[in-house]
């Protein structure tokens, strides 16, 4: 048995609906990741270059921001796939309960003019 552990696979022991499923998946990971690239240098770009004026700045970025945001738990953190239900359960919970107390640390630190 020994012997055979040096020789290479003949067969892969995926099935060809699972390789299919696998070569899509990744072709979705790289081009969900080749537009969030896009979307940092777009943010990048708008910013370096003062395309846009200062007020209209913050607001795009963090427009641009919380696009990547919902785009890396649904792709990256696999919020779209099934058997999932558990771990999309507390990364929910976990943003439903972050957002009220960072907008409330915000306020009570006074970066805020309001």
């Amino acid at each position: 048995m020994a012997n055979e552990l040096s020789k290479p696979f003949e067969k892969s022991a995926l099935s060809e609906e699972d390789l299919h499923k696998m070569n899509k998946e990744k072709k979705v990971q790289i081009t969900s990741f080749a537009f969030m690239i896009f979307l940092t240098f777009l943010a990048f770009i708008a910013v370096a270059t003062e395309m846009i004026e200062p007020t209209f700045a913050v607001p795009f970025i963090l427009v641009l921001a919380g696009i990547q945001f919902f785009l890396q738990l649904f792709y990256f953190m696999h919020l779209k796939d099934k058997g999932h239900e558990w771990a999309n359960t507390f990364i929910i919970t976990g943003v439903v309960l972050s957002t009220p107390a960072l907008i409330a640390l915000t306020f009570l630190l006074g970066m805020t003019k309001y």
